[in-house]
């Protein structure tokens, strides 16, 4: 009798189930919004461009359904196949590059050295540098009266030279971004083991045995995440050709991204742009997954 009168007493207790529900609950109030943001700044526009892609639209009028057309006309089009190598160039450039030479600089400053620290930020300001104050100090390097790289170099106009835009606007991008990639390196670099350093030093490994057989293998997803970054941020150059040089000297730094923004922005042609900004994600996802697929024969994650 008493044990039946303390368990009518007893609280209830929350079963199992209500306490999972309160949880997706809450789950759900606290990513509301980011899903709100996904929703509408992401999911939302990526559809819209789609259904604009086969529209005519010049944000005026309304939109009228084309079909395929716009993608059509890009087949025909030579200044897009025009800024596509423009592009190629400047990834086939920038790319192996900006990979090497962070590499370099993460192994030197890995080392044991004074003032390391402040050298790594100094390393570290063109990053966090808008591509304004990067394009006043590539003036004052590369500008075809006063710049230091006259001083070095045979004088050249280099960003009007159609030969030279390409390479110089590669250099300058890579001095801006190297730093972020070094940090990328660093953090690799700092994560193997020392005992694998030490059993190939028993093993009378040299510096560069070191380098080949310990250092890279163990880096390599680093430097996997280091190649698609890279990859994926210069087939999407847009900031710094739109300061530097807009395209020029006639169109020979005219990088796809940009074409787009001149097609939707300055002309009105929004479905034509959305067109080409399809495209261009189809190669962008297209690259990224040949390189996951590569990414099997060479990366170890040990």
């Amino acid at each position: 009798m008493t044990a039946v009168l303390t368990a009518d007493k007893a609280p209830p207790r929350p079963t199992a189930w209500r306490g999972r529900a309160d949880e997706r609950v809450w789950a759900l109030a606290f990513a509301s919004p980011y899903l709100l943001h996904l929703v509408a700044l992401t999911a939302w526009p990526v559809l819209a461009s789609l259904y604009f892609s086969m529209t005519e639209y010049d944000l005026v009028t309304p939109p009228r359904f084309v079909g395929f057309d716009n993608f059509a006309r890009l087949f025909t089009d030579r200044i897009f196949w025009q800024t596509l190598g423009n592009t190629t160039y400047f990834a086939v450039l920038f790319v192996p590059a900006q990979t090497i030479l962070a590499l370099l600089l993460a192994v030197a400053l890995n080392q044991k050295l004074r003032a390391v620290a402040l050298i790594r930020a100094a390393y570290f300001v063109p990053v966090v540098s808008s591509w304004v104050v990067i394009a006043y100090v590539a003036d004052a390097v590369f500008n075809p009266q006063f710049g230091i790289a006259n001083q070095i170099f045979p004088a050249q106009d280099w960003l009007q030279d159609s030969a030279l835009v390409i390479p110089t606007l590669a250099a300058v991008g890579v001095w801006k971004g190297v730093g972020y990639m070094m940090v990328l390196f660093l953090a690799g670099l700092q994560n193997i083991p020392q005992e694998r350093y030490e059993a190939a030093r028993i093993d009378g490994a040299s510096a560069w045995q070191s380098f080949r057989y310990v250092t890279m293998p163990g880096i390599s997803g680093t430097t996997f995440l280091v190649l698609v970054l890279t990859s994926i941020t210069t087939l999407q150059a847009f900031e710094q050709i739109f300061v530097m040089t807009n395209g020029g000297p006639n169109g020979a730094s005219e990088l796809t991204v940009l074409y787009l923004y001149r097609q939707g922005f300055q002309f009105f042609q929004m479905g034509y742009a959305s067109a080409i900004a399809w495209v261009l994600f189809v190669l962008v996802l297209g690259l990224t997954l040949v390189q996951f697929r590569l990414q099997r024969r060479w990366v170890h994650y040990a």
